[in-house]
């Protein structure tokens, strides 16, 4: 199986976000997945960095309990829990059949650019 990799992206013109990752879909190996955010404000808001240290304590390990991720990273199980549930949307961590979770990216980029306006 390929190893999944993620980069993340700061592009206003979601649009144009949408066609970039369309055109990869024409290659016949994998390209790898993208997740865009339209503001910096977006992507701090939903990135914080509570939420990465529970990525990153996730990454790599498989699957992996709530409660299990919550001592790891030294925090109440229930915010840990809604901290998970968000980043199951934004598919950094996906759940698994049993209720436990895991980031499935062996890598992740983040490529942001911000120029006065």
């Amino acid at each position: 199986m390929t190893e999944r990799i993620l980069t993340i992206t700061l592009e206003p013109d979601w649009q144009k976000g949408l066609r970039n990752s369309a055109m990869l879909g024409k290659f016949d190996d994998y390209q790898g997945e993208f997740l865009n955010f339209e503001t910096p404000a977006q992507f701090f808001s939903k990135l914080t960095e509570k939420r990465w240290e529970i990525v990153r304590a996730a990454q790599g390990r498989g699957e992996i309990s709530v409660r299990e991720l919550a001592k790891i990273v030294d925090r109440d199980v229930k915010r840990v829990h809604a901290d998970v549930v968000i980043l199951a949307e934004l598919g950094l961590l996906e759940r698994t059949p049993t209720g436990g979770v895991v980031c499935p990216f062996s890598s992740m980029h983040i490529d942001m650019h911000l120029k006065a306006a």
